[in-house]
């Protein structure tokens, strides 16, 4: 406080503005029309979900996050992800794939662009459901193997493939590494084991083709089983076979006792 002239004692500026909010929110406080409201742009980024699932992933996100990233904004007075928890707590997420346009424009806080992108999300998971391995080749040996790699018997250059298999032993994906004269340095774990964690694989296959006609593993050949083999079971993915294809035949290096997975 400062002393005017006439001797009365002044507050500075600033804390006169304070005092009058400070006044001003207490009286807005006692007729209860106080309502804060957080917005998604105030949390942390961190705790922000478009942020969150960039960082740790969709799979780390709750319910009501993921569905706050499709709802995209909120509305006057509740932020997308209160709306998103709103939602859920009065819908199951089976009621929600169930749902018509017009079910989700009754729905507060979601309007018709609202309505329509979660329409497409629903029903792209629903078609997601549906497909089912029935139909995914299955590999019970070496012969399997060779079965699907007839199309490498001919070509007149080195090209190193590995088979993705799920739990089942169902062929999920193939995936050529490499072309080329093959050695120990061309490839790498990280190439082959990436597209396994991509596609969920529980076991992989080595493959790869001798143009010269004999099957037999080269030293490069054995080396590149054991790296795999080793950097397989630091990551839980087993390399359960290497097969070499010729013209003519092929060689299992399970088969032969080649191929330690101990």
């Amino acid at each position: 406080m400062t002393q005017t002239s006439l001797g009365v004692q002044s507050v500075p500026r600033a804390n006169c503005w304070q005092l009058k909010f400070l006044k001003t929110f207490q009286n807005i406080a006692k007729s209860g029309r106080v309502c804060f409201i957080m917005k998604i742009k105030d949390l942390p980024k961190v705790d922000r979900p478009r942020e969150k699932l960039v960082a740790k992933g969709a799979e780390n996100l709750k319910d009501s996050e993921l569905l706050a990233i499709l709802l995209r904004t909120g509305t006057k007075g509740k932020n997308v992800i209160e709306i998103a928890s709103q939602i859920l707590s009065k819908n199951s997420k089976k009621r929600l794939l169930q749902m018509t346009y017009e079910d989700l424009s009754k729905i507060s806080g979601i309007d018709s662009g609202k309505a329509t992108t979660l329409l497409a999300a629903f029903e792209l998971s629903k078609r997601a459901l549906e497909v089912n391995d029935t139909n995914l080749p299955l590999i019970n040996g070496a012969k399997d193997t060779a079965a699907q790699l007839s199309d490498m018997r001919d070509l007149k250059k080195e090209h190193f493939v590995v088979l993705y298999l799920n739990a089942k032993n169902q062929l999920v994906h193939k995936e050529t590494i490499s072309m080329g004269t093959l050695n120990a340095n061309l490839v790498h774990p990280r190439e082959v084991f990436e597209p396994a964690l991509k596609y969920s694989a529980a076991q992989i296959i080595a493959a790869h083709n001798h143009p010269s006609g004999d099957p037999k593993p080269s030293d490069d050949d054995m080396e590149i089983t054991k790296r795999l083999t080793e950097a397989g079971k630091l990551m839980g993915i087993d390399m359960i076979d290497h097969i070499i294809i010729s013209k003519n035949s092929y060689f299992s290096l399970k088969e032969e006792g080649c191929l330690n997975t101990k």
